[in-house]
């Protein structure tokens, strides 16, 4: 009788379609990539002794349940209490701090274009896999680098910028294998999954800072990322042939849905053709803007929500999250809206792309120009952020999705060229923050930096709807004709 419930479950799990089990995976590799890329925005505000400039705010909102409001200008006065014991502080300058933040993005740049290449030639499985495990090592020796200094610290948040370079390439090239195209939509909301890590993340680590002391916001993370590799290895396979427990329906109706646009040899990309594409180019600067914003205020939030709005380091880490969480909700709505106009041939594929940054780029870039006349209340500036970043969902439908139309066969490629050229902006926006926050952190430095961020979400919309495409491109298939993309059969397991 006990058995019973447990061969119930086994035979309504054996009904779930595997690629619903593949697209879980890809969520949850990126949901604990971005939990091991943002944690150190908030665990840095506890690491670091307090300076002179920032004293008055940040440490009081750590260590007090009160604050004192002085008068109406952009600054709050507090007394300046001795910081808690969430372990040991060092003395990391403003500019040290960004050096650090900015650290895992070196290490990205590294790995992020050649991650395509490596992914389409020896399959993402176990490229995505293996630098999970070592990332969650690295994660779980973090404390002990910061112990021997400051450039420690940096090479760890570089060697996992190396390890977190890979992912992104990678799940695209299983993406290009196990998405039929009118569930494009839905796998590559999947990879929203780090927009839900930031979003557990940022309060998460701020209530084991405040509970265990910081070094456990590493400890824990790394327990996560280990028990999440183990099942990757588990669930995923390179492509729908290669899955041991597949069916056979699903898997000749995946097969069938790609068709030819997806080769089965391991072709060497035409790196001149796809440099000198006008719509590649197009997508790359939509993509850079793009990452522009999502970086921004990965590296940056908690601090402006700290220092400048005035909230307690949890309630910080909290509110920071909100906008991701409004992102990743979005993510999934647009792209289901995408799908549903694909599938139903309402709209053509590049007019959706082109449409669609409408949300995803320039009324983010609108909100980011209201914040600078928002004034000071701190509610209203959060819910401008959220707004801006839930909008930025669909990103899912414009520059995350592109690279799949342009060229199946070099989907890992394209997207790891990309990312390489946008991942610039997660050491610059640090740079530029503490350039502009470097004496004083108030709402009258930050203007500057919400406006830059409205531009570089702004500009590349209207640089893709000139000259963006969707169609696949002739060097899809660099020996062969151009063909057109395969009709879609009738789905037998929907997810």
């Amino acid at each position: 009788m006990v058995l019973n419930p447990l061969v119930h479950f086994i035979k309504t799990a054996e009904r779930i379609p595997t690629r619903f089990s593949v697209a879980a995976m890809l969520f949850m590799s990126c949901f604990i990539s971005y939990m091991l890329r943002v944690n150190m925005s908030v665990n840095i505000l506890a690491m670091v002794k307090p300076s002179q400039s920032n004293a008055p705010r940040a440490s009081a909102l750590v260590a007090n349940n009160h604050t004192q409001p002085a008068d109406n200008t952009t600054s709050i006065a507090f007394s300046i209490p001795a910081p808690i014991d969430y372990g040991p502080r060092y003395n990391w300058s403003s500019h040290d701090q960004s050096v650090i933040l900015g650290a895992y993005f070196y290490g990205y740049l590294l790995t992020s274009l050649p991650a395509g290449v490596l992914a389409e030639k020896f399959g993402g499985r176990a490229l995505v896999g293996y630098t999970l495990a070592f990332s969650a090592l690295l994660t779980a020796l973090t404390p002990l680098a910061a112990s021997y200094g400051l450039w420690a610290i940096v090479t760890n948040r570089v060697m996992l910028g190396v390890c977190g370079g890979v992912l992104y390439p990678a799940l695209h090239q299983l993406v290009s294998k196990w998405a039929p195209p009118n569930e494009k939509g839905k796998f590559i909301s999947a990879l929203m999954g780090g927009t839900f890590g930031t979003v557990i993340t940022w309060p998460l680590v701020g209530v084991l800072i405040e509970t265990l002391g910081w070094s456990f916001a590493f400890y824990v993370p790394a327990v996560l990322t280990v028990i999440v590799a183990f099942i990757w290895f588990i669930l995923v396979a390179d492509s729908p042939s290669q899955h041991p427990r597949i069916k056979q329906e699903e898997r000749e109706f995946i097969e069938k849905a790609l068709g030819d646009a997806v080769s089965k040899q391991n072709l060497l990309p035409p790196v001149v053709k796809i440099m000198t594409s006008v719509p590649f180019l197009a997508l790359l600067v939509l993509h850079f803007g793009n990452l522009w914003g999502l970086y921004f205020l990965i590296t940056a939030a908690p601090k402006f929500m700290s220092e400048v709005l005035g909230f307690k380091l949890a309630k910080a880490g909290f509110l920071a999250a909100l906008p991701y969480l409004a992102r990743a909700i979005a993510a999934f709505g647009f792209g289901s809206i995408g799908d549903y106009l694909r599938k139903k041939s309402l709209l053509s594929v590049t007019t959706i792309r082109k449409s669609f940054c409408l949300f995803s780029h320039i009324i983010p870039g609108l909100f980011l120009v209201g914040l600078i006349f928002a004034g000071f209340d701190p509610y209203v500036c959060v819910a401008i952020i959220t707004l801006s970043l839930g909008f930025n969902g669909a990103s899912t439908m414009t520059n995350l999705q592109n690279s799949q139309d342009l060229a199946p066969n070099f989907a890992g490629t394209l997207y790891g060229i990309i990312n390489f050229v946008g991942t610039t902006s997660g050491f610059i926006t640090p740079m530029l923050v503490a350039h502009f926050t470097a004496d004083r952190s108030t709402m009258d430095e930050w203007q500057y930096v919400f406006g830059i961020g409205a531009a570089a979400y702004i500009i590349p919309a209207f640089v893709f709807i000139l000259f963006g495409s969707a169609a696949v491109q002739k060097w899809n298939e660099p020996n062969q004709k151009q063909k057109d993309p395969p009709k879609d059969s009738r789905i037998p397991e929907t997810f």
